[in-house]
Order: C-alpha cells, then sequence, then structure tokens
C-alpha cells in the first residue's frame, strides 16, 4: 500500500494548476447514459473515482475514449473524454462496483428516465456518516416512480415513464438534486424543485443538460424549474474547476507561510472559504488568472466557522481548515452541521501534537505553535489532505499511510506540492 512521506518546514511558492472537479465530473459522466449520442467532456481529472465510474459505465454499455496528449499540452491538462450510451445493456449496477463510490449510485437516475426500470446497489464509499439515499428516493417517487429494497438493491420502476411534479427537499441535497435533474429532464411535463442544492457543481450538470437539449430555469438558485423532454442529444462540456482542491491548496499556502497562484480557481466558488482564509491572515488576490493566496510572517489568527451547503462554508473543506487552525495564535471553534462523524481526523491531527477536543458537533482548537512531524493514518478523502497540509508544515518527517484516499479525489498532489518547494515523496507498496 502506498504512502506519502513529507518533510516539512518549507514554504509553498509558486503556480498550481487547478484540475477539473471530481464533485462535477462524476454526475456529469453519469448524465452520458440519458442519450444514445455522443457526450464529450473535457478537463476531465485523473482520479481513482474518474477511473471506477467509468467500469460502472461501460457496464451499462456506455463506449467510451480518451484522447492523447496534444503537442505543448501541459503535463497537468485534464483529459478529453468521449462517452456514448448508444444501447443500455444492463439496467443492474451490482453491489461490488457501487460499494466503492457512494455516487455511482446516482445512475438510478438516468436508468430509469430512459429505460423505465433500474436495479443499483445502495451504495458505499467514504465512511463520513449515514449519508442515507432518503431523499433521492423520495424525489423519484415523486416522479412517478415505484421504489422497493430488495436485498440491498433498490429496485425502481416507472414503465409508463415518469412525471414531472413539485419535489420539496425537506433539507438541501446535493445528491438529491443531481438525481431529480437528470430523471425530470426525460420526465413528461414540468418539474419544480424546491430548496434544490445552490452548489457550483449542480450549475454545471445544469449546463450540460441544456447543452443536450434540456430545458432549465433557475439552477443555481433554491427553486429549479424543468419541463421534460422526449429525448436529450450529445453535447460538448468542460468541467468547471475543482473549488475545493483550491480551497485546500490556499489553505496549505496559508499554513506554511507562502505565496500560490492557484491557476483557474474561481473566487466565486469559494467566497466563505476565502473569508475565513483572510480573517486568518492570509492574503487573498483574485484575478482572471485565478486566486493568489500569500502569507509572509504574520501569524496565524483563530477563526470560528460552521459548515453549511453552499454557499455557505464546505463541509469537503472543513478538515483542511481545521489543520490550519492547529497553528493558530488562539482557540477556534470548528462546527460541522453536514455529517455526523465528520471528525475522524481529529485523533491523527493530534500525532502531530494538535490540540482539540469534541463538544458535540463542534471541534475546539487550541493553536500550537509548533507541530512535530508524526506517521499518521488517512480515513477518508478530506481526512487525509488534512494531514498532508499539517505536515508541510510541520517539523520534521511524516509519513501518510492509506494514501489511496488521496488519490480519489486530489490529481497529480506531489508533483503539484513539490513544484512549489514542498519536500514530498511517494513510496510505492513495492519500494
Amino acid at each position: 500500500m502506498d504512502r506519502i512521506r513529507i518533510v516539512g518546514g518549507n514554504p509553498l511558492n509558486g503556480v498550481i494548476p487547478i484540475s477539473g472537479a471530481k464533485n462535477a465530473a462524476l454526475p456529469l459522466m453519469i448524465a452520458s447514459l440519458l442519450t444514445d449520442r455522443t457526450v464529450t467532456l473535457e478537463n476531465l481529472p485523473r482520479l481513482a473515482d474518474v477511473s471506477l465510474l467509468v467500469r460502472i459505465l461501460s457496464n451499462h454499455g456506455v463506449d467510451y475514449s480518451i484522447d492523447g496528449r496534444r503537442q505543448g499540452e501541459e503535463q497537468d491538462a485534464g483529459q478529453t473524454v468521449h462517452m456514448t450510451a448508444r444501447e443500455i445493456v444492463d439496467t443492474v449496477a451490482p453491489y461490488e462496483l457501487v460499494s466503492r463510490m457512494r455516487a455511482s449510485f446516482w445512475v438510478v437516475a438516468p436508468l430509469l428516465a430512459r429505460c423505465g426500470e433500474a436495479r443499483v446497489s445502495l451504495p458505499g464509499g467514504c465512511a463520513i456518516g449515514t449519508r442515507p439515499v432518503d431523499l433521492l428516493l423520495m424525489a423519484l417517487e415523486r416522479l412517478g416512480a415505484s421504489i422497493e429494497i430488495d436485498a440491498g438493491y433498490v429496485v425502481a420502476k416507472a414503465h409508463k415513464g415518469l412525471r414531472g411534479a413539485e419535489v420539496t427537499f425537506p433539507k438541501v441535497t446535493v445528491g438529491g438534486t443531481h438525481v431529480a435533474l437528470m430523471a425530470a429532464a426525460l420526465a413528461q411535463g414540468t418539474t419544480v424543485l424546491h430548496n434544490a442544492a445552490r452548489e457550483p457543481e449542480v450549475l454545471d450538470l445544469a449546463d450540460l443538460l441544456v447543452k443536450m437539449g434540456a430545458r432549465i430555469r433557475g439552477a443555481g438558485q433554491s427553486v429549479i424549474e424543468i419541463d421534460g423532454v422526449a429525448r436529450l442529444n450529445g453535447a460538448k462540456h468542460r468541467v468547471l474547476p475543482d473549488r475545493i482542491e483550491a480551497g485546500t491548496y490556499a489553505m496549505a499556502a496559508a499554513m506554511t507561510g507562502g505565496d500560490v497562484m492557484l491557476q483557474g480557481a474561481k473566487a466565486e466558488h469559494l467566497k466563505a472559504a476565502l473569508d475565513a482564509l483572510e480573517q486568518s491572515g492570509a492574503t487573498v488576490d483574485a484575478s482572471e488568472e485565478g486566486l493568489r493566496i500569500r502569507r509572509n510572517g504574520s501569524p496565524i489568527r483563530p477563526v470560528d466557522i460552521s459548515t453549511a451547503p453552499f454557499p455557505g462554508f464546505p463541509t469537503d473543506l472543513q478538515a483542511q481548515f481545521m489543520a490550519l487552525m492547529t497553528r493558530a495564535k488562539g482557540v477556534s471553534r470548528i462546527t460541522e452541521t453536514i455529517f455526523e462523524n465528520r471528525f475522524m481526523h481529529v485523533q491523527e491531527l493530534a500525532r502531530f501534537g494538535a490540540q482539540i477536543r469534541l463538544e458535540g458537533d463542534s471541534a475546539i482548537v487550541e493553536g500550537r505553535p509548533v507541530l512535530k512531524g508524526a506517521p499518521v493514518m488517512a480515513t477518508d478523502l478530506r481526512a487525509s489532505v488534512s494531514l498532508v497540509i499539517a505536515a508541510l508544515a510541520a517539523e520534521g518527517e511524516s509519513m501518510v499511510q492509506r494514501v489511496y484516499h488521496l488519490d480519489r479525489g486530489f490529481e497529480a498532489l506531489e508533483r503539484k506540492l513539490s513544484r512549489c518547494g514542498a519536500d514530498v515523496t511517494r513510496i510505492s507498496s513495492g519500494d
């Protein structure tokens, strides 16, 4: 099993190109099931989750091809993938595939909308809370599907087609909004989604669906209207930049006291996180090129944050911000409101000497002037990168185990950090 060795103490200085967003790429890929024409996605990140989803979609009959690198193309440039689902050959998504990645459960929507039926295993993925699929299934039922649970599988049927309806989510759900958008695009009549997720990744999916011929109004707002169409066409779409990757490197730059340009990052996707960074003492400059993050000599100030759906502070940046606060000059409170089990990184950060105590859904972080390198173990995707951030600022050597979590969501992590002066080395299981 691969490990990452980090010798801390070097500030990050340089340019980091931001990859395409994993949380946008996955639903965009799944949307290829909605049409028998070719969907081309540019700037698709090279990630383990993307590769796994290609396997899952292939199981349903999606043919795909990947463009090779072009002359003069940057090494970190995203890949271009062409996906064509001329015929759905299997409406079953088996446990051995879906259990490895929660987002793959969303295939239930296009399979149901296009074929009138789907049998999809209940999902797996990171162990950061129950994250039930009840809201996703509620949306499909409102659109006229019959839903049964049979031996760990969701059996969804709508042999007469889905019908437009009013769908009100009792709480904001990104997955539920993705599923409802895809299902409603091919439903008969008009669907109105109330309390819909407003995340940029939801808007990116809606943009692709509109290019495919869907009729969608209000994406990016809390009320979305969809007029169903009989069929969708192919389209070409560029995956938006990954705001979570950008926020992660921004916090790494702030923690190490560096100066980094996050090439391609969008300030409007990260306002709450950037506000918190500025309160902590970092300087943030937005331009057409991206985001420049600096902290040259000023102390890290404590900042209280609470996670919330977009445009609030992202839960996917909570662990990274906690790592930053372990070096703050004072006490900060970090409250997690989205997932009930997302503090598993606390005990690993403590190995660096961090002082953190838990009070219900909050973590109280007492900043320390120095962290010490240590062996640590990743527990989930976002927690794993918080350990990398801490190790970059710690004195001495750290070894991060179970880095397959990192490979699920961060493209070329070691290369991007090394080019900015970090002492980071991957040690493969064979070494």
